[in-house]
């Protein structure tokens, strides 16, 4: 009897059931409300009344059915396709295709970008930003991404680009932000000095301990490149007083225990972290189904130690811990997916535009020309039209409206389709939000211990 009382109330609606150190949740995706229950209940809502009594499972019922009354426990789940709006709102300009560094796992073949290295002139890049101002509609705030290869190695264009669209901006009552990722091997008083003033964010390349960095990111003579940038980015960091930053790492299949990583920069003083996995096929770096318990645990203990610092004051921002249920973006942004290839694109050094740039330099997704100004719709009408809900591997993921689906470069690297998710990156991101959803719960006990 009542095993059908719960099918009846679960329908077509998903609650994710999941445990954490003894703590077991529930996850209504319809209504991103996450509960604290007992084991009991975590069993019962996985189907096994193993042991249940009928007065215990017609007490987790009415608890389910207040839950439900609420909207807080098999909510529908909204199913609007997005409103995509075909006002350009930001660039990736492709300042540089050329590194100071020879990292092993670079995805842009060592900046090369498997071309001729080549720096954006100027009159490119200025094109590039008249192109984004001409397409971006009624759009007031832009972005540009200035990426490399290595951007520093062409800093004046940097420099005079972001003079130029401040002023072009300007006569349109329109306004930039700009972004800059570097390896931080070029870091100057003078380039420090602008990024703090123009610079909305910057995001800075380091792995973590320095056999880890030394390993993959090489200078072009050979040698590991940690000691070469490891105190112009602290230099960096204590001058950027509370404007954004991220201190960005990569761990391989060589540093499986990249939690470690993470804690070794944040305590050098990096309070705003992202190690993420490496996309690659080199065999000894590649991550593979194999690994996916040893990463799991390290996600499990970075979690814990996260926590731990928070609670003695001494936290730290990781970026795959951000997950925020109550407020966040709204569900149009949520189902979206990327805006790559529609409302954002890359530019390379000869104003080719590619969708964004993990993309750059193959030929078939190449969209036109920052001097011609005119965009293949083709291709772009497959970006406007992919969302969550055309990934159909997503139906029954717990995680959808938070991933929106996975990044469209890797899904078309891997399966050869931006419709169809990376499982790999899956996996992954299932694990971490679990663990994010842990914080905010713990978060959420310690407050009200407080109060």
């Amino acid at each position: 009897m009542f095993s059908l009382l719960l099918a009846l109330l679960i329908g077509e609606k998903m609650v994710h059931v999941f445990e954490y150190h003894g703590k077991h949740y529930l996850y209504d995706t319809g209504s991103g409300s996450l509960h604290e229950c007992d084991e009991k209940t975590a069993r019962y809502m996985k189907g096994d009344v193993t042991s249940l009594t009928d007065a215990e499972i017609k007490e987790i019922l009415s608890d389910v059915e207040g839950l439900k009354k609420e909207g807080l426990l098999y909510a529908e789940e909204v199913k609007t396709y997005p409103f995509k709006s075909t006002e350009v709102k930001a660039l990736c300009l492709h300042i540089c295709h050329d590194c100071n560094l020879r990292c092993k796992y670079c995805f842009a073949d060592e900046g090369a970008y498997h071309a001729a290295r080549e720096m954006m002139s100027l009159e490119t890049a200025k094109a590039a930003i008249d192109f984004l101002l001409k397409n971006s509609g009624s759009r007031k705030v832009l972005e540009v991404d200035f990426f490399g290869g290595e951007p520093l190695m062409n800093f004046e264009v940097v420099k005079q680009t972001v003079y130029y669209a401040k002023e072009e901006a300007a006569k349109l009552g329109k306004r930039f932000l700009f972004t800059t990722t570097t390896n931080g091997l070029l870091l100057t008083d003078e380039i420090i000095e602008f990024f703090n003033e123009e610079m909305e964010n910057v995001v800075l390349s380091l792995d973590g301990r320095k056999e880890i960095h030394d390993e993959v990111r090489k200078t072009v003579n050979g040698k590991g490149s940690f000691d070469a940038v490891i105190e112009k980015i602290k230099k960096f960091v204590r001058a950027r007083g509370d404007k954004h930053y991220y201190v960005r790492g990569t761990f391989t299949a060589k540093n499986l225990d990249f939690s470690k990583d993470v804690l070794f920069l944040a305590d050098n003083g990096f309070d705003s972290l992202s190690v993420e996995p490496v996309v690659t096929e080199i065999p000894d770096l590649q991550i593979k189904e194999e690994h996916l318990p040893i990463i799991e645990r390290e996600y499990e203990l970075l979690c814990d130690e996260y926590l731990r610092r928070e609670e003695k004051g001494e936290g730290f921002n990781f970026f795959h811990f951000n997950v925020d249920l109550e407020g966040g973006p709204c569900l149009q942004k949520r189902v979206s997916a990327c805006g790559a290839g529609n409302e954002y694109f890359s530019v390379v050094p000869n104003g080719d535009i590619y969708p964004c740039h993990q993309f750059a330099g193959d030929d078939k997704w190449k969209m036109g020309n920052v001097k011609e100004g005119v965009l293949d719709q083709d291709i772009r009408l497959q970006f406007a039209t992919s969302c969550l809900f055309t990934r159909k591997k997503c139906d029954g993921c717990f995680a959808k409206f938070i991933c929106s689906g996975g990044c469209n470069a890797n899904n078309y690297h891997y399966n050869g389709d931006i419709n169809d998710p990376y499982e790999m990156t899956c996996a992954m991101m299932k694990k971490r939000i679990e663990c994010a959803m842990h914080i905010l719960a713990e978060r959420k006990c310690r407050q009200s211990g407080e109060n």
